[in-house]
């Protein structure tokens, strides 16, 4: 459990004065070893910042952070972890943190990944070319929303298929063949069918270019010790990746040329900055945060148990939507997403709060200054220091979040739960502010919902019912058609798998 603050203590007129930040980093190169071994042997992510938590009886702390010694040179992993809400927006001011070079991290995978080219996101909001990269990105997805909901049917539609021909197989990689010609499609405006290594490896080429950037900061379950001989000792080097990460660079740079000449011509970035800033937008950022994302919430709406009758409910509210638009095949689009469907939207938001993609957020002190938590708790911060959010906890506050270890689909309905979306930081920001060129806050903030929203529309389109077992569909009941169109000799629909 995470520390609590009295009714009295938060109501109190008059803050305390700052307090020293409780917590040790250990001694030199031990502490941070044993810090390392507890956060990827010995305990979970989760279990590790709890812990420290509840022996500082406090939400915010010092302690290390991996990677750590041996090789990790010039990395420093001493950093003061934020696991409340309170505390956890300081984060998002950017008078008080950059976020230079600091994304994963105090660990940098560096440029090797990028093409040589330091991409937007390593970017802090006080550099130039910061608001021109944001701007490119924000103007392209902006570009996309007509083709979007379009093409992500088609590629819906097309996975949906193949794993019906195949019963009871793992969607994970049919879902992430989905995403990344969706993506390359809506996106850069370039179809990978033409060209057959990219439709048929692409995913993997971006699977491996993402985990050889930040398989060093996570646990995989290997046998220990060999993954902290193998993979957490050592930075893994950009050269494995380098045959595969030109593929997609030469098919960006052909296929996706209109896209480039744009950030060329109205954003005034270098053609090759272009390429790999629109190559990591689409891997890391989308691929890869779709990737980690959909399948959590696939599976949690699948839940064979289902405790709270949640796909009924679901299926009723899209049904609903179709029967207004009286078409049947009538694509779902943002409008739908953002207006028609809050109980869905609410279960994305809700699975946003539980699992999202992202579950740590870095920034590096400006200046010294004031870190204040629930209950008027003050903390002394100083200048360079590094601050790590854990969403995770953050967005399970006990002082803000009702039943916060429960996943509640309803969560985000009505008044009361719109004002909770303040506290909703997935996306490098509150749910209820807007990313913009001056901000880190992700570009794809609102279409990463809305495609949310739109997947589960999709599945309750086609099915009556579904239901996922690890990574499978273990039951596809297909979609009957509307009672008045259906005769007497109809027979039933049976589960397509």
């Amino acid at each position: 459990m995470l520390p609590t603050f009295s009714p009295a203590a938060s109501a109190s007129a008059k803050p305390p004065p700052p307090r020293p930040i409780p917590g040790s980093y250990g001694p030199p190169v031990l502490g941070a070893l044993r810090d390392r071994l507890d956060y990827f042997w010995f305990q979970s992510q989760d279990e590790f910042f709890r812990r420290r938590a509840a022996a500082n009886k406090s939400t915010v702390f010092r302690t290390n952070i991996p990677p750590t010694f041996p090789f990790f040179v010039g990395v420093d992993p001493r950093v003061v972890a934020v696991v409340d809400a309170a505390a956890f927006t300081a984060l998002f001011d950017n008078s008080l943190v950059d976020k230079r070079d600091i994304l994963i991290g105090p660990y940098n995978p560096g440029p090797g990944f990028t093409g040589g080219t330091r991409v937007g996101v390593y970017l802090d909001t006080e550099e130039p070319e910061h608001e021109r990269v944001k701007s490119f990105a924000m103007a392209l997805l902006h570009r996309s929303t007509q083709s979007w909901p379009v093409l992500l049917r088609a590629g819906v539609d097309a996975m949906l298929d193949s794993l019906e021909a195949r019963p009871s197989a793992s969607y994970i990689v049919p879902l992430q063949q989905c995403i990344f010609r969706f993506l390359c499609k809506a996106f850069v405006g370039a179809d990978p069918s033409v060209d057959w290594l990219v439709d048929r490896f692409g995913f993997t080429i971006l699977d491996v270019w993402l985990a050889l950037q930040i398989l060093p900061t996570q646990k995989i379950g290997l046998i220990q010790p060999l993954e902290e001989l193998l993979i957490h000792s050592f930075p893994l080097p950009s050269f494995l990746i380098w045959p595969g990460y030109y593929l997609l660079y030469r098919f960006v740079e052909e296929h996706g040329a209109e896209a480039v000449e744009f950030a060329e011509r109205e954003h005034g970035i270098a053609k090759k900055d272009a390429i790999n800033n629109l190559l990591f937008v689409l891997g890391f950022n989308a691929f890869g945060g779709f990737s980690v994302f959909l399948p959590f919430l696939v599976a949690k709406i699948g839940d064979p148990a289902d405790p709270s009758g949640l796909r009924p409910r679901l299926r009723d509210e899209v049904r609903a939507v179709m029967n207004r638009a009286g078409d049947d095949d009538a694509v779902f689009g943002f409008g739908a997403a953002r207006n028609e469907m809050p109980l869905v939207r609410s279960t994305v938001y809700e699975m946003l709060r539980m699992q999202p993609p992202v579950p740590l957020q870095f920034g590096r002190a400006r200046k010294d200054f004031v870190l204040r938590s629930h209950g008027g708790a003050a903390f002394q911060v100083a200048k360079g220091e590094v601050l790590c959010g854990y969403q995770p906890l953050a967005m399970r506050d006990p002082e803000v979040f009702d039943r916060p270890e429960e996943f509640v689909p309803e969560r985000f309905l009505g008044e009361e739960g719109r004002a909770l979306l303040q506290h909703l930081f997935w996306s490098n920001g509150p749910e209820t502010e807007q990313p913009a060129p001056g901000n880190k806050q992700c570009a794809a903030k609102e279409v990463v919902v809305d495609t949310a929203c739109m997947l589960v529309a999709e599945l309750f389109r086609r099915y009556d019912d579904f239901e996922v077992e690890g990574t499978s569909f273990t039951k596809l009941v297909k979609r009957q058609p509307a009672p008045s169109n259906l005769s007497s000799a109809t027979p039933a629909a049976t589960p397509a798998v």
